[in-house]
This record gives structure tokens, C-alpha cells and sequence, in this order.
């Protein structure tokens, strides 16, 4: 007896079904080839061929002579099928070694693994000697009852319905509270810069300069060392702080938990120091009395929480809108098969209706008019028309007689047909493009790799150099108080150098943080 290898060859630059006809027609007609099955979506080629006649790398060689790239697959455990039951009725250890001992005895089962706790079996098998419905059947006569473990057909895991609620009322609160800060900040600029032309034009001296800058409505203070504008500022930040902040805060709770420091950790680090820095600024303002009212940052945190909370809230949307495509597709997937047996001349003995994960290759379906195709398969019996529409995109029926492939998910319109199928579970087109789909979801493109991998050196350096600021300018002040005096106008002459010197160095270096924060939006 001669016996019978496989092979699997990854195929690339087919592009219809055509070509894979083209493949399968000619790679029969060789010596030593036993069978052929292309699979377009995947780009695999399963090869039957006898050892002795011809080996892999010839195989591919042929393939590559029709005109197309070939390479041979180290890994051929892909053609493994893999089986998850529950399994009900088992008692004790002694009922899971009756099971696998069993099942490791039949021909074609590789691995078999089952658990009394949770009552399931995990079992490997070669699809080409064995099937799901066999390995079912063998459990059944053992006396236990046993049934698949049902896949989420329901796509839930693609919903981003929560996230995009959530963002966007991080988002309405931020803008809501953002809104009357830029509005107030619009005014104090506009007010410094009529008050700089004033000094400029009508030389006017510093004291009529301070004294014109404090009859301002948002400059009246309400308490001494109390402004306005600071107190409606501080009210404004305090809501967005607490609930606009509060997706950014937990996310950076998350990643400093696991030792990472990520955009979130950037965001909530500039916002908390620019609101806690100002409001212990304004307390010892109101400490003091000052006359002069200090410079605080509360415009910073609502912000920029706008700008990154519409960010994120935008990037659910389109996430959402992609899944809600995919989940579109994978409800195209049918569902149940009827499996029928056929006598000598194709007389139909019986048929069944059993889960589609339940089809083995070579098995014989019937579709019958207005129903799905469950796999991909070839006629072998009956005329119809079939609306292909969900891969071709074609809006007319296309005809199928014996001999035709068929595609799972498309529609069988008038005939009934009996199918043999080919390509059955994560096989079949309609899984692969889902597979596809999926995978394109989930991997990186190369520069967003480079910017996730720039970012984690990216938080920890705009800390450094925050820090390096503020002691930067200590050192400066302490060393050339001018400097400091040069730069940071209108501080509190009462006030000891040393404290104008700390004062201006935290003031440079949250500026520093504040200002790196919305660089994390371009790096995302």
C-alpha cells in the first residue's frame, strides 16, 4: 500500500476563483498527487501526494510555473482540527480516563484533554481521518450526552457602544466648563494687550499701569489675594477635574499599577500639578493679602481634557463603525446544515440538521431555495441560481450546475442543490475575511508602533526634564536674582527673593508639563 503525505503551500497572486481552478486543474493531472484543495482567502494550498513519486518543494515548483509565488509551510499542525465540548454526565476521575482513554484509542484523534470541573473536553484531530461528528458519537456510546460549546455568533465583543458613551460625556462636561475659561481667558489677554498699548502710546508709569490693571471687573478682588477671574476659574475646573478627568485618571491608575508610563499618565500628571499648583497658590496668596493677584494655571486642565476627551471620543466612533461592518458580516454566517446520506445513484436515504461547526469535508449538504450555503463546497447535484453578492458584490444570480463552487454565506435562490463540502469552520471565504478583517483591527501599523514605542520613553523624559527646569532655575535665581526678576513681573515685592525664586522655578517647570501634553497628541 502506498502510503499517503501532506503538505500545505502558501500561495500568493490568485486573485479569483479562477485561478484556483487553474491550480487544482493542473497540479491533478501529476504523477504521485493524490488530491489538491486551494483556499483563495487564506492563500493555502493543501496538497495529498504520495512520498515516494514527488516531495513539497517540487510540488511548489509547479505552482510557481503557473505563474504564481509558492512557498512551502514548515507548520502542518494547522491542519489540525480542534474540538470543544461539554460533557454531561460525568461523576468522577474514573468517567474522564473512560473518555480519554477511549477517544486517545480511536484513529485520527491526536489529543484529548477533559476536565471534571468545568465539565468540557478539549480534543485535537485530524480532520482528514476523523470528524466532530464522529469524536460526538464516540462520547455518546460511552453513556455520557455531550454537545459543542456554543461560539458567540452575537459579535459583542465588537460593540463600542460604552466607550463612545463614555468619551463623549467626558467630552460635553470638559466643553461645558471649558467654554466660559476661554471665554474669560480671551478677555484678560485682550485687557493686557489694550493696557501694554496704553503704556506704550500714553507713556504711563508701572503704578498707573497696576493701578488701571486692578480696576478690571475680573480683577476686583472679593477677598484679598482673591480675584474674580481666579475664583470663577477655580469653580469652572474644580467639575471638569473630578468628572471630565475621570476615564484619564483611572487609565493612568491602571498603568502606573503595572509599572508603564503612557499618554494618560502624561495628561493626568500636567493637569492635577497645574490645578493643585494653583490652588495652593491662591492659598497662600490669601495667606498673605496680597495686593497683586498671583498667576494660576485652572485654564490649563479643562483644556486640555477637550481636546483629548474629542480625540478619544472620535477614535471609538470610527473603531465602532469598523466593528459594526465586521459584526455585519459575521451574522452572515449560517448556522445549522442539513447533512443528507445518499445511496448508489444518488438516492437520498436520510438528512439531519445539525450546528455548522458540526460539518466535516466531505460531508453532503442540501441547500434548499432561499437558504444559506453553510460552507463552501461543489455541486454535485441540482441547477439553481445563487446571489453572491456578499463577496462579489454582483447584484445578479449567478448560475451553478454540477461540477461549480459555492460560497458559505451566499443564497441559494430557486433550486435545491446538494453540495459536497470543501471548505468547512474557520476555512471557509466567509471566515477568512472575517479572520482578516479582525487581524487588520488588531495589528499595528509600523509607525504606530514606533510612536506606542517612542512614547513610553517619551512621559519619562518630559518629567526629567520638568524636574531639570524647576532646579534649573533655583540655581539661576540664587545665583543672578535679576534674571528671575527680569522674567517673572508683577510678583509681590513683599514677598523674600528666595520664595519669588521657587515661585517662578514651579511656574517654568508646570509650564514645561503643560505645554508637552498636547505634543502626545501628535505622537498619537
Amino acid at each position: 500500500t502506498k502510503t499517503i503525505s501532506k503538505c500545505y503551500v502558501q500561495v500568493t497572486g490568485m486573485t479569483c476563483a479562477s485561478c484556483v481552478a487553474n491550480i487544482e486543474r493542473n497540479l491533478r493531472r501529476e504523477d504521485g498527487i493524490h488530491s489538491i484543495l486551494v483556499a483563495l482567502m487564506a492563500g493555502k494550498a493543501e496538497v495529498r501526494y504520495n512520498p515516494a513519486v514527488i516531495h513539497p518543494s517540487a510540488i511548489a515548483e509547479l505552482i510557481r510555473e503557473l505563474g504564481f509565488g509558492a512557498t512551502v509551510m514548515e507548520n502542518c499542525g494547522e491542519g489540525d482540527g480542534i474540538l470543544e465540548l461539554v460533557v454531561r454526565g460525568m461523576t468522577c476521575a474514573s468517567c474522564i480516563h473512560k473518555i480519554e482513554s477511549t477517544l486517545m484509542k480511536t484513529n485520527g484523534v491526536l489529543y484529548c484533554s477533559v476536565a471534571l470541573a468545568t465539565n468540557k473536553a478539549h480534543i485535537k484531530y485530524d480532520p482528514e481521518i476523523i470528524g466532530p461528528r464522529d469524536v460526538i458519537q464516540v462520547i455518546k456510546d460511552l453513556g455520557f450526552t455531550t454537545s459543542l460549546v456554543k461560539k458567540d455568533r452575537s459579535a459583542s465583543h465588537l460593540d463600542h457602544k460604552q466607550e463612545i458613551r463614555q468619551w463623549k460625556r467626558s467630552f460635553v462636561v470638559s466643553l461645558v466648563f471649558c467654554i466660559p475659561v476661554m471665554g474669560l481667558m480671551i478677555y484678560m489677554m485682550v485687557m493686557d494687550s489694550q493696557l501694554s498699548d496704553a503704556h506704550a502710546h500714553h507713556n504711563m508709569s508701572s503704578e498707573e499701569m497696576e493701578a488701571r490693571h486692578s480696576s478690571m471687573v475680573l480683577e476686583y478682588q472679593l477677598l484679598p489675594g482673591l480675584s474674580v477671574m481666579n475664583f470663577l476659574s477655580f469653580l469652572l475646573c474644580v467639575p471638569v477635574q473630578m468628572f471630565g478627568g475621570w476615564y484619564f485618571y483611572i487609565q493612568a491608575y491602571k498603568a502606573l499599577k503595572h509599572k508603564t508610563a503612557n499618554m494618560d499618565v502624561l495628561i493626568v500628571l500636567a493637569t492635577s500639578i497645574a490645578f493643585v499648583y494653583s490652588f495652593v497658590i491662591l492659598l497662600v496668596a490669601m495667606a498673605e493679602k496680597a495686593k497683586v493677584n498671583p498667576v494660576t494655571f485652572f485654564d490649563t486642565p479643562p483644556m486640555l481634557f477637550v481636546f483629548i476627551s474629542l480625540g478619544r471620543w472620535l477614535e471609538h466612533v470610527a473603531k465602532g463603525k469598523t466593528s459594526e461592518a465586521l459584526a455585519r458580516l459575521i451574522s452572515l454566517q449560517a448556522t445549522e446544515a442539513t447533512i443528507v446520506t445518499l445511496g448508489p445513484d444518488n438516492v437520498l436515504l436520510s438528512e439531519e440538521q445539525v450546528d455548522v461547526e458540526l460539518v466535516q469535508r466531505g460531508d453532503i449538504v442540501k441547500v434548499i431555495p432561499g437558504g444559506k450555503f453553510p460552507v463552501d463546497g461543489r455541486v454535485i447535484e441540482g441547477h439553481s441560481m445563487v446571489d453572491e453578492s456578499l463577496i462579489t458584490g454582483e447584484a445578479m444570480p449567478v448560475t451553478k450546475k454540477p461540477g461549480n463552487t459555492v460560497i458559505a454565506g451566499s443564497i441559494n435562490q430557486n433550486g435545491a442543490l446538494l453540495i459536497s463540502a470543501t471548505h468547512v469552520g474557520a476555512d471557509t471565504t466567509l471566515s477568512q475575511i472575517v479572520k482578516l478583517v479582525e487581524e487588520a483591527q488588531t495589528s499595528k501599523a509600523p509607525i504606530q508602533q514606533f510612536a506606542d514605542k517612542l512614547s513610553g520613553y517619551f512621559v519619562p523624559s518630559i518629567v526629567a526634564v520638568s524636574v531639570v527646569t524647576l532646579f534649573a532655575w533655583i540655581i539661576i535665581g540664587f545665583v543672578d536674582f535679576e534674571i528671575v526678576e527680569k522674567y517673572f513681573l508683577g510678583y509681590n515685592k513683599s514677598i523674600s527673593a528666595a520664595e519669588v525664586i521657587i515661585r517662578f522655578a514651579f511656574q517654568a517647570s508646570i509650564t514645561v508639563l503643560c505645554i508637552a501634553c498636547p505634543c502626545s497628541l501628535g505622537l498619537a
